[in-house]
């Protein structure tokens, strides 16, 4: 296989990987909704029919992770070898903290959850986690990205205007309001999916003249 043709099928791949995490960690989301359904989880308590909910969230989350690492790939693959060094720097760091926070966080609510008397400090360390830094690092990783796609002109701008109002919700609001921390995920949908369809329009594009076969 050709270099050319590796180019193309790496973004399309990753894309998928894309969807992925964003349907993985949506049903992470509703999961803990449901077991949790508004308030500060941190206070409310686990309906103990609905365990089940978390556990399985729980299960689901480090998948999520991991498939958010090839997103972050097919996004870099996508934008090319043009990205502004500092942007890119914000980018990568926030994804990797991004991904670090999720775990801690995750770790931390199964150890929670694991417990007979889970300890307030247990369940507030857990939340903070989640919503406080990991929230603030996907607005950040999101604004990112659509600076980057915006400058270089390979995101629409519809696009990018939705990568800016949801990172400055997820910035602002973060998990203080029931089921906003869905966004994310809605957005990463929404990005993969732009993804695929750029990059099948450019396998399709017959090659110039000048080009190879």
């Amino acid at each position: 296989m050709s270099s050319t043709t590796d180019r193309l099928d790496t973004p399309r791949a990753a894309g998928m990987a894309g969807i992925a995490f964003a349907l993985l960690l949506g049903a992470a989301i509703v999961l803990m909704r449901i077991a949790i359904p508004s308030g500060n989880v941190a206070d409310a308590p686990v309906d103990p029919d609905k365990r089940w909910a978390v556990q399985v969230a729980l299960e689901i989350v480090p998948f999520a992770g991991i498939f958010f690492l090839w997103f972050m790939g097919a996004l870099r693959a996508h934008t090319g070898p043009a990205e502004d060094r500092f942007v890119a720097t914000v980018f990568l760091g926030s994804g990797f903290v991004f991904v670090a926070t999720l775990f801690a966080s995750a770790a931390a609510a199964g150890t929670v959850l694991a417990e007979g008397t889970p300890s307030e400090f247990g369940r507030h360390y857990a939340y903070t986690l989640l919503a406080t830094y990991a929230m603030r690092m996907a607005a950040v990783f999101v604004l990112a990205t659509s600076t980057i796609g915006r400058m270089l002109g390979v995101f629409p701008r519809p696009l990018a205007l939705l990568g800016t109002v949801v990172g400055l919700v997820l910035l602002v609001v973060g998990s203080g309001v029931p089921w906003s921390e869905l966004v994310f995920p809605a957005w990463a949908l929404i990005l993969s999916l732009y993804i695929l369809r750029a990059g099948r329009g450019t396998a399709r594009r017959p090659p110039t003249p000048t080009e190879p076969p």
